[in-house]
């Protein structure tokens, strides 16, 4: 079988690859149809808001008021704007999202291996094929080692079929059958390893064809939203039967049906909350483009909801915890042990050399391992000097590692002659078994062992083997091998991880480490970490032995988890969800996707990952970092939290509006609110909800509290209660301004002034207070937020237009007060939400508050 020899190939050069791209386009599937402007507009018109609008408009006309009719119309144009801006930003973050989630492709151009998203790929482009990958074009593999891959997507047929090496002219076949030596576009590679030269990209290759739409990040169906459907439903509803009265009450009343539908129309605005599903969208979009700013893709939506309430967070040792940058620390050969020195004179002392050659002969010759890439580090120095290194010889095959012996073993071939010479690496234990070690040379390993992991070292053991036949066994068992000797290899810790195990300890999240190290390694990098290791380590065989109840027991104050192989993994991810934790999982390998599909937030690994593990996951970890979790963790908190502030702030506003629309009409006396009036407010209440809120920061003490339960939805019975009664307080504030103007005998229009005035500062004061219902106005102030001061600046600039230009007066049959008034206005607003601020100050002085919780 050829071996994957890519060291001599030189790829495309960037300014080919920027004409083919010129030339043929990007390597993607046609997208679906979006929604342009003029569809988002249609969206707008099917509105109930956007019916009202004009229904009012409608009756205007109907009245003879053409000048408040066209203010009307004239609000409809803005309304739009702000949709479609709103739709558009969000747009924006979602195809930034899809393109991230592309499938990656790592090619050779220049002859420099490079990392790039799968839509970058053209014709000609040299790709670099391992297990996990998803091919990313349809190609013809010039070399292959032991290359099997999945099919299924284009043939159906579940079987991986065999592959194998061709030439770059060799003439394309349908897919299907084993030894073809192409491979199509979404087929993924369940084994080996190859070199394949792109035939044909997008909608040209065998995908395109068919029509088959690869998986994309959309905008999913949440719990959340089913949650936020219901609240506007029943709202819908009240509000209907609610207008039905004020219609036949002012027509019986007050005789004129005309203007009782104005008013039950501008009674339905009050009411209708149509910013609910608006700011869930937007939330939930903003929220994924500012979680990829940390370095996780958002894959599925409904991730950002379950983050908050994250109580576990599964990780791996190698790459999350620590920086996947092995070096070579220590060797055991003949029964001593030698530190390595990689910046001394002779790097690897001479009672090693064996162990370090047959070392470099079991690794790749372009591996992607980081300690096979520290391995054929040995060769730098004088080591590399030394007839030990066989630059020469030739591999032949590979036998490749499997679930079944944590071994590789690679065959070699020296130049003109017959005899085999193979080189083995892998797991201790599993070198061990291909040397037939028994009971007593196996203690003695052990210990060996174990002296090299305290020191908190990966060890890996060499083994070696020669063979004259011909005709190559089909396992590595077939083979006497000898066993050489061990390598330790060391892998810093992350910077900044300790710190981060320590925030998530006061967030109430439980950190599990899971690695396939030794418990003497995972132990000593425990410590380095502040890892709580008092629940003692469970090995990898320990697991297998554990009854379901057993390991329900033991995973309660587990912490490490060590010997792991990943579908060891999907065990414990059950039995930490059966005891009622909401479990975040990360994963990089083929085998770890089972796991991470049932673990409440899967997390691929985005730099080592595989596209399989990608697929899997909900969340896609860009930059392989631990601390990128934890500011994700963060930020789904700050996300929920902020998406609780603004509905509480609609439930709150839209209480004195609705109640200012029904009361006047009951009680027979002037109507303060129409549909122009309503507008106004809404063109205050749509930005503040969906972008005030939205870029608000965290709560002080968002990571100082345990997390939510997963069955909390946006309203618990505490938050309900203080949304409502903001809401009820302000509307007798505003109530108790209206009567009085009454009882001073002023005329509608003068009270109409006053009472819209307050609702006004009352409305800005509810977002002032309900940017943080931990802090005071005094704290959050001192926050910058420059989508509020926008909103502040607009909306007091438009009131004092709206009070002072005689033209704007008449629009909204205002009359003129003094500025006596205007003040008393201002401070019953400001008053209407200083019960709230004591309410804070109260609680957080005692320390009880914690958030909105």
């Amino acid at each position: 079988m050829p071996s994957l020899d890519i060291g001599s190939v030189k790829g495309l050069s960037e300014t080919e690859v920027a004409e083919k791209l010129r030339t043929e386009g990007y390597n993607e599937l046609p997208e679906p149809q979006k929604h342009g402007i003029f569809g988002i507009i249609f969206e707008v018109v099917k509105e109930p808001m956007f019916i009202l609008l004009v229904a009012s408009g409608l009756v205007y006309f109907v009245l003879g008021d053409v000048t408040e009719a066209l203010m009307l119309m004239s609000f409809v144009v803005v309304i739009i704007g702000i949709t479609v801006y709103q739709e558009q930003k969000t747009g924006r973050a979602l195809d930034a999202l899809r393109m991230l989630s592309s499938p990656r492709a790592l090619v050779i151009r220049e002859g420099k291996h490079k990392r790039i998203a799968g839509r970058e790929v053209v014709t000609g482009d040299m790709l670099i094929l391992v297990e996990g990958d998803r091919v990313p074009a349809d190609a013809v593999l010039i070399s292959a080692n032991n290359v099997t891959v999945d099919e299924s997507l284009l043939t159906g047929e579940s079987i991986p079929v065999r592959k194998i090496a061709g030439t770059s002219g060799s003439h394309p076949e349908r897919p299907g059958g084993d030894d073809l030596p192409f491979v199509w576009s979404g087929t993924l590679v369940v084994q080996g390893q190859g070199l394949a030269e792109v035939r044909s990209t997008g909608a040209r290759t065998e995908m395109g064809k068919i029509g088959t739409v690869l998986q994309t990040v959309e905008r999913s169906e949440t719990r959340l939203k089913g949650e936020i459907s219901w609240i506007v439903r029943s709202i819908a509803i009240v509000g209907i039967f609610l207008c039905s009265i004020i219609v036949v009450v002012y027509g019986l009343t007050r005789f004129n049906w005309i203007e009782g539908l104005l008013a039950g129309i501008t009674l339905a605005m009050a009411i209708l909350p149509e910013e609910f599903p608006v700011v869930l969208t937007v939330f939930l979009a903003l929220g994924a483009w500012r979680i990829s700013r940390k370095n996780v893709l958002t894959r599925q939506v409904p991730a950002i909801e379950t983050l908050g309430s994250a109580t576990v967070l599964c990780v791996d040792k190698t790459g999350t915890l620590t920086e996947n940058r092995m070096t070579v620390r220590s060797f055991f050969a003949g029964g001593q042990f030698c530190d390595h020195d990689a910046t001394g004179k002779n790097s690897v002392p001479d009672i090693c050399h064996e162990l370090a050659e047959f070392a470099i002969l079991a690794c790749k010759k372009d591996p992607f391992d980081p300690m096979e890439k520290a391995l054929l580090q040995l060769r730098e120095g004088d080591f590399g000097r030394t007839e030990h290194i066989h630059s020469g010889w030739e591999l032949i095959t590979e036998y490749p590692l499997s679930p079944e012996l944590l071994a590789m073993s690679n065959v070699w071939r020296s130049p003109g002659g017959h005899d085999y010479i193979i080189a083995a690496k892998g797991a201790p234990e599993a070198i061990a078994d291909l040397c037939h070690f028994d009971e007593t040379k196996q203690q003695a390993l052990t210990a060996d062992i174990n002296t090299m992991a305290v020191k908190g070292l990966r060890v890996l053991g060499v083994a070696k083997a020669s063979f004259t036949r011909s005709d190559l066994p089909d396992g590595q068992h077939d083979f006497t091998f000898t066993f050489v000797g061990l390598v330790g290899f060391a892998d810093p810790v992350r910077p900044q991880v300790a710190e981060a195990i320590a925030e998530c300890r006061t967030a109430g999240i439980r950190v599990i480490m899971i690695t396939g190290d030794y418990p003497l390694t995972a132990m000593n990098i425990a410590q380095q970490i502040g890892l709580d290791d008092s629940g003692t380590c469970i090995t990898g065989t320990e697991l297998d032995a554990m009854s379901e109840v057993e390991l329900r027991k033991r995973i309660r104050s587990a912490s490490i988890f060590a010997r792991v192989v990943p579908e060891q993994k999907l065990r414990i991810v059950n039995a930490l969800k059966s005891e009622g934790d909401v479990v975040a999982m990360t994963g990089d390998g083929v085998n770890d996707a089972p796991a991470l599909k049932s673990a409440d937030i899967g997390i691929a690994m985005g730099g080592r990952g595989t596209d399989v593990a990608r697929e899997a996951s909900s969340l896609v970890l860009l930059d392989d970092n631990f601390t990128s979790i934890v500011a994700a963790v963060r930020l789904g908190r700050r996300i929920f939290d902020n998406l609780k502030k603004a509905m509480a702030y609609i439930f709150s506003v839209h209480i004195p509006i609705a109640g200012m629309s029904l009361i006047p009409v009951l009680f027979n006396m002037p109507l303060v609110l129409l549909p122009i009036h309503i507008v106004f407010l809404e063109l205050i209440i749509d930005p503040a909800c969906s972008i005030v809120f939205e870029s608000e920061k965290d709560e002080k003490d968002v990571m100082d509290r345990p997390p939510r339960h997963k069955d909390d939805g946006l309203f618990t019975k505490k938050i309900l209660a203080l949304s409502l009664l903001q809401g009820f307080v302000v509307l007798a504030v505003v109530l108790g301004v209206y009567v009085n103007a009454l009882g001073r005998g002023l005329g509608e229009a003068e009270v109409r002034t006053l009472t819209f005035t307050t609702i006004v500062i009352a409305n800005l004061c509810l977002i002032l207070t309900n940017r943080s219902w931990s802090d005071t106005i005094i704290a959050t102030v001192r926050t910058p937020n420059k989508a509020m001061r926008w909103v502040f600046a607009g909306t007091i600039i438009a009131l004092i237009l709206v009070l002072s230009i005689p033209v704007l007066q008449d629009l909204f049959r205002f009359g003129s007060v003094s500025f006596v008034d205007l003040l008393v206005c201002t401070l019953a607003g400001v008053g209407s939400v200083l019960w709230f601020e004591c309410y804070k100050y109260r609680w957080g002085r005692r320390g009880e508050t914690k958030g909105r919780d």
